[in-house]
């Protein structure tokens, strides 16, 4: 992922980068579960990457998003639809294991998508950000934060 341009030295992109990585390693898990033809393992690491998706696309979509709308609308559009997209196939495992049997497909094909997206945001919105935003958005991106927390367990001593 990306490390060349200094972004993530700045405390709200590197929470999104954090959690970005934990998302990578949980579909990871996925991966690990589909491969031994384990659904309900698959639906409790979609609930898992869920729970981490949910501040962090918060923080986005009300903080980082709305200061790059202007300049970006076209690109950012089609994040806020990849968001959508994604969390309407975690959703689905909310309550359990989903009982359609098409549904591993489709979780697959949205974990697929979710790692393009990572990629997207790393490499295109982030350092974009550091040119785009100024003190009073990044001010909104740290109140956004502020509202919905972190998906990311905070690290144990």
């Amino acid at each position: 992922m990306c490390e060349y341009c200094g972004c993530q030295s700045l405390e709200a992109i590197g929470e999104l980068t954090r959690e970005h990585d934990t998302v990578v390693n949980m579909i990871g898990e996925v991966r690990a579960a589909r491969s031994d033809g384990d659904v309900p393992r698959m639906a409790r690491a979609a609930r898992s990457i869920a729970a981490v998706l949910g501040p962090h696309t918060e923080v986005e979509e009300h903080g980082l998003f709305p200061a790059m709308k202007e300049e970006f609308p076209d690109h950012i559009a089609a994040l806020e639809d990849e968001h959508r997209r994604i969390g309407s196939v975690l959703a689905q495992a909310e309550g359990g294991t989903p009982a359609d049997p098409d549904w591993p497909r489709r979780l697959w094909e949205a974990l697929e998508l979710l790692r393009e997206h990572i990629l997207k945001e790393q490499d295109g919105v982030f350092p974009a950000a550091l040119s785009v935003l100024d003190t009073e958005d990044w001010e909104a991106v740290a109140a956004a934060r502020g509202r919905a927390g972190s998906g990311v367990p905070a690290a144990t001593s």
